[in-house]
C-alpha cells in the first residue's frame, strides 16, 4: 500500500479556481462532460486507488489499512491509499475527479453521492449490487437517478436517543410515540428541575437542519416534483411547534450537536438527536460510566398514530471511478462491504453497522442491542434528504436554518420565515 495526499490550497490552485473553494469545486463538477472517462488507464489493472477521509483519522485508519493489506496479499495487487480531511474531502475529491486524477474506489458520504454521480465519471454498479445481499434501505443510499452508483458500506441514520435513567426518574414508563405524548413527556422532565433540558434539540444554525425530520413529521415533503414546498402549512406548523418548545424551555437556546452530547453526557438532557455513533461518542465523553446502558434508540414521535416515523439516512458508500483498475476496485468494494468476516471485524473496531442482512445477523453485531434496536426502530424507515441531489445543498440547509433561528429568537413569524426559506431554497436550486 502506498499513500498520497494533496493540500486543499494546492488542489484549488491546480485548477485555477483559487478562493472559490468548495463553491468553485461544485461549479467544476457541474461543468464536467457527462460520461467522460476519468482516466485513460486499463480497467483490467489489478492496481488501483482507494480514497477515503477515514484514512486521515487516527481511530479509523488502522481498520481500513488492515482491509487493504489483506486484499493486496490475497489478490497480489497494490492499492494506493489517498486521504483528505473530512471537512475538505468533497472539494478535494471534486477537483481530482474533475481533472481525471482519481482512480479506483472512492468512499463517499451518502449526502455527496448525487454531486459525484452528476460528474458522469462513476460506474453504474447495478449488476454488482444484486450480488451483495444488501438491505433495501442500504441499497437506496447508493442510488441516484435510478442507478446504483454506490455500494453501501455502513448504513445508519440520525434519530433520537433517550436517557432511560431520566425518563424513569420523571415517571415516564415508555417512549412517547406521538408529538402530543412527546410534549407531555418533556413537561414532566422539566419538572425534575436541576438544570435539566428535556430535549437537547439543535437551535444553532450550524445544526438546525435537524428541523427537517420534524417538518416531514408534520407533513411537509420539502421538495415535491422539483418544487420546494417549504412555506406550506405543514412546515409552518412544525416551526411553530418548535418555537413553542423553545419558549417553554423544553429545548434550549444555542445548542448544536456537540452541546447536546455534552448535556446528555452530564445527565442534563433526556432526549437529543444524533447519528447511530452517538452512543459511543457521548458515553465516552461522560463521567457517568453507567450512561451507555441508559442510552436507548427511540423512534421519532409521529403526528398521529399510524404515520411513518421520520429519520435522516446516514452512512457511507463506496463508488467506482471509470478507468484504470475499475474492475478490481469493484471487486474490492464488493468484498469490503459484504464479506461477513470483514464487516464483523470492522464493526467490532468502529461500531459502524454493516449494510447486508448477513452482516447485521452476525453474532458480533447482533449481540449489540443498541445497534440492532437502532436498525429496527430508526434506520428501517430513514430516508435521504431531497436536497442532496443539488450542488447547493449546504446553502439550502443554511438558508432554512437561519429562518428557523429567526423564529426562535423572535425576529420573525413562522409563516413569514418559512415563506422566505422556501423562496431562498428555490432560488438556490435554480442557480
Amino acid at each position: 500500500m502506498t499513500t498520497s495526499g494533496i493540500s486543499r490550497r494546492a488542489a484549488l490552485r491546480m485548477f485555477g479556481i483559487g478562493a472559490l473553494g468548495a463553491a468553485g469545486a461544485g461549479v467544476l463538477g457541474a461543468c464536467a462532460p457527462s460520461g467522460s472517462p476519468s482516466n485513460g488507464g486499463d480497467p483490467k489493472s489489478k492496481d488501483f486507488d482507494f480514497t477515503s477521509w477515514s484514512l486521515n483519522e487516527e481511530a479509523a485508519k488502522p481498520s481500513i489499512e488492515k482491509i487493504i493489506a489483506a486484499w493486496e496479499k490475497t489478490e497480489k495487487s497494490t492499492i494506493r491509499a489517498v486521504s483528505y480531511p473530512y471537512n475538505e474531502y468533497l472539494s478535494q475529491l471534486t477537483l481530482k475527479l474533475g481533472g481525471g486524477e482519481t482512480t479506483g474506489a472512492v468512499h463517499l458520504d451518502i449526502a455527496w453521492l448525487a454531486a459525484m454521480a452528476q460528474m458522469g465519471k462513476l460506474v453504474d454498479l447495478g449488476p454488482v449490487a444484486g450480488k451483495g445481499g444488501y438491505t433495501d434501505v442500504a441499497l437506496k443510499s447508493g442510488l441516484y437517478d435510478g442507478k446504483q452508483y454506490g455500494l453501501p458500506w455502513n448504513t445508519g441514520s440520525i434519530g433520537v436517543i433517550a436517557n432511560s435513567q431520566l425518563l424513569e426518574k420523571a415517571g415516564i414508563k415508555k417512549h412517547p410515540t406521538t408529538v402530543e405524548e412527546f410534549e407531555a413527556a418533556l413537561r414532566e422532565l422539566k419538572g425534575l428541575g436541576g438544570g435539566v433540558v428535556p430535549y437537547a434539540a439543535a437551535t444553532k444554525v450550524a445544526q438546525l437542519k435537524d428541523i427537517f425530520p420534524w417538518m416531514q413529521t408534520f407533513g411537509c415533503a420539502m421538495l415535491d416534483g422539483g418544487k420546494v414546498t417549504i412555506g406550506d402549512d405543514a412546515s409552518v406548523d412544525a416551526v411553530t411547534w418548535y418555537k413553542k418548545l423553545h419558549d417553554e424551555k423544553l429545548i434550549a437556546a444555542d445548542v448544536d450537536r456537540f452541546d447536546a452530547r455534552a448535556l446528555f453526557g452530564q445527565g442534563k438532557a433526556a432526549f437529543y438527536d444524533d447519528a447511530i455513533i452517538g452512543k459511543g461518542v457521548t458515553s465516552a465523553q461522560s463521567k457517568d460510566k453507567t450512561l451507555a446502558d441508559a442510552m436507548q434508540p427511540m423512534e421519532r414521535p409521529v403526528l398521529k398514530t399510524g404515520d411513518t416515523p421520520q429519520a435522516l439516512l446516514w452512512g457511507g458508500v463506496i463508488a467506482i471511478v471509470k478507468g484504470k483498475g475499475q474492475d478490481a476496485a469493484t471487486e474490492f468494494a464488493l468484498h469490503t462491504t459484504t464479506d461477513r468476516a470483514t464487516t464483523s471485524e470492522y464493526f467490532a473496531a468502529r461500531a459502524l453497522p454493516p449494510s447486508t442482512t448477513v452482516g447485521l445477523a452476525a453474532r458480533e453485531v447482533a449481540k449489540d442491542t443498541f445497534t440492532t434496536e437502532w436498525t429496527r426502530k430508526i434506520t428501517r424507515t430513514a430516508t435521504g434528504s431531497p436536497f442532496w441531489q443539488f450542488a447547493q445543498n449546504a446553502q439550502i440547509e443554511e438558508a432554512v436554518a437561519k429562518q428557523v433561528q429567526a423564529v426562535l429568537v423572535g425576529k420573525s413569524k413562522p409563516k413569514d420565515a418559512m415563506k422566505q426559506a422556501g423562496e431562498e431554497a428555490a432560488a438556490l436550486i435554480k442557480r
